[in-house]
């Protein structure tokens, strides 16, 4: 049975692929592997969550479920006065993005965690996550909680979901943990969605 990527050390055999990604006028380059979500390209949903992301980032930054790092990488190179953290839960995910900020010449922190354990009594100004959907409602819910519990007092959760995949009862759930909760893009079956505390 294959893993998913949603696990501490895939057993998957490592195939490794590159992919170009341009953001905001940035050409970066990224090492990806089986194993480890979206092999070989960045896929639609973390595509729209990037482009929903406002003109300007301050302050601490987390890339919730990094995978290979395209976020929170692309945080980093985009507003480089920003302190980004890549977490996730997969081993394999996080040596991929050590060297992928290594390689677009970014300092970010590389933290395994899974979910938000590795960050009780820290507060972020954004957490950014295109949550791993395979992993259920309940993984998923949690992360949203505990990550909305350690926003600043201004700080916002930015997430992608798929219509068919949960979008609007998830809004249902968000509007029960946040002050406010938005969507700011409807593409291609996906909601990239804003809450605040």
């Amino acid at each position: 049975m294959n893993d998913h990527y949603y696990t501490r050390d895939p057993q998957s055999a490592s195939r490794p692929a590159e992919c170009e990604f341009t953001y905001r006028g940035t050409k970066m380059v990224f090492q990806t592997d089986a194993g480890v979500f979206s092999r070989g390209e960045v896929d639609t949903g973390t595509r729209l969550l990037l482009e929903a992301l406002p003109e300007e980032m301050r302050g601490d930054i987390l890339d919730l479920g990094c995978g290979w790092g395209v976020i929170g990488i692309s945080v980093a190179r985009t507003w480089p006065e920003t302190r980004v953290t890549l977490a996730d839960v997969n081993n394999r995910a996080l040596q991929l993005s050590r060297e992928n900020a290594e390689r677009n010449r970014v300092k970010v922190i590389c933290a395994e965690s899974d979910g938000m354990a590795a960050f009780e009594g820290q507060a972020f100004d954004a957490v950014i996550t295109n949550p791993p959907i395979r992993a259920g409602k309940q993984v998923i819910y949690k992360m949203f909680a505990d990550a909305a519990a350690c926003l600043k007092p201004d700080g916002a959760l930015y997430l992608v979901i798929r219509k068919q995949q949960g979008a609007e009862s998830c809004i249902r759930y968000l509007q029960t943990i946040c002050a406010s909760v938005e969507k700011l893009d409807k593409s291609g079956g996906f909601w990239v969605i804003r809450a605040k505390r």
